[in-house]
């Protein structure tokens, strides 16, 4: 009989609301249904965070191995690591030494826990950057084997796995995109369109489509400048970087198309035109991502979804993740809305029997 996998899921960093969202998504019973869920972080931190959205009924259950856990709806396993010195002094919604050395430790966990297979995937909440990196700063390496500074959790997850090749997914239901270049200023971004690195992120974007039981996917290409370069007027990328790739992808028996012009590719995307997005830069694929995930009601003043999910690809684990920040200005109101987690764990898990297929 084939088990339910196990999602080993990060707290985020406990100053913002990934410890809310986190209690507020496994409230939702039908999750394990079809997954076994278990948070690592602190027990205090989660005790408080269930009070915060109004579930005390939540029981949490500490943990010492991921083998004590329980998945049992109406409990949350917390793989308990003693972050938080004292939960009341703690300041909630503020950058910190401490939170960020939290949220480090958290993906650092996780990411042994799926070497090791004690986990089937790990599903992360967000972190500070800045907090991790003062954190990192601050113990000058002891706590991360040396590094004193990540860019952010793919990096983290590159590093830990020893892995080279990979890049960034965002996903919405069926709207996905991947990055050529995600955390570098627009410049430099410009000057990693090359033919080898867009090649590379053709191939990673049709295995992980393969991954998710897509059997022959449409992989379509976004262009660098307005209109494609018209021929060369408006620059020389396409015709000299990216379109050479395509061919080279094709040639690999990859259904790649394009380039194709920015301004028309996600609405023929949405449209089911194609299956995944390979993008040049980061605002170019997460701002249509977010158009659609992130919905605000005027009329209420509030948002009434935030929605989208960040995939980790070419690791030889899976990683997925919310696709927003860590709500410092949100933290400790448990109004925040847990649909983001609640999707990204499912994404998991269809990554993980999308792999067993």
């Amino acid at each position: 009989m084939n088990e339910k996998p196990i999602v080993g899921i990060t707290m985020g960093d406990p100053a913002g609301n990934g410890p809310e969202i986190t209690v507020k998504a496994l409230a939702h019973a039908d999750v394990y249904d079809r997954c076994r869920p278990i948070v690592a972080g602190d027990v205090k931190m989660i005790e408080q965070a269930a009070h915060f959205v109004g579930r005390p009924d939540m029981k949490i259950h500490r943990c010492e191995t991921v083998s004590e856990a329980l998945f049992i709806p109406g409990t949350i396993d917390v793989l308990h690591l003693d972050l938080i010195s004292d939960v009341k002094a703690f300041s909630i919604g503020q950058v910190s030494i401490e939170g960020g050395n939290a949220a480090f430790q958290c993906v650092k966990k996780v990411i042994e826990l799926a070497l090791s297979g004690e986990v089937d995937a790990t599903c992360t909440n967000a972190l500070n950057k800045e907090a991790m990196n003062k954190a990192l700063e601050f113990y000058r390496g002891e706590m991360s084997d040396g590094h004193t500074h990540f860019d952010g959790h793919t990096e983290i997850y590159a590093a830990y796995t020893n892995t080279k090749k990979y890049t960034m997914m965002l996903a919405h239901h069926d709207l996905r995109v991947v990055h050529v270049s995600t955390h570098v200023s627009l410049r430099e971004a410009c000057e990693r369109v090359k033919k080898a690195r867009v090649f590379e992120v053709i191939e990673i974007a049709h295995k992980a489509c393969k991954n998710m039981g897509i059997e022959n996917p449409k992989v379509a290409v976004a262009g660098l400048n307005p209109h494609c370069g018209e021929n060369g007027l408006f620059g020389t990328e396409e015709k000299e970087e990216i379109k050479p790739a395509i061919e080279a992808a094709r040639a690999e028996g990859i259904d790649a198309i394009g380039p194709i012009p920015p301004d028309s590719v996600f609405s023929e995307a949405l449209g089911g035109w194609y299956d995944i997005v390979v993008c040049m830069y980061h605002d170019q694929g997460h701002i249509p991502l977010k158009t659609v995930g992130f919905v605000y009601d005027r009329e209420k003043q509030a948002w009434k979804a935030v929605e989208g999910v960040n995939v980790t690809l070419g690791l030889p684990i899976i990683r997925t993740s919310v696709d927003h920040g860590t709500g410092f200005a949100l933290a400790g109101k448990g109004t925040s809305n847990e649909l983001s987690l609640v999707n990204a764990v499912d994404y998991a898990v269809r990554m993980v029997n999308g792999r067993k297929a």
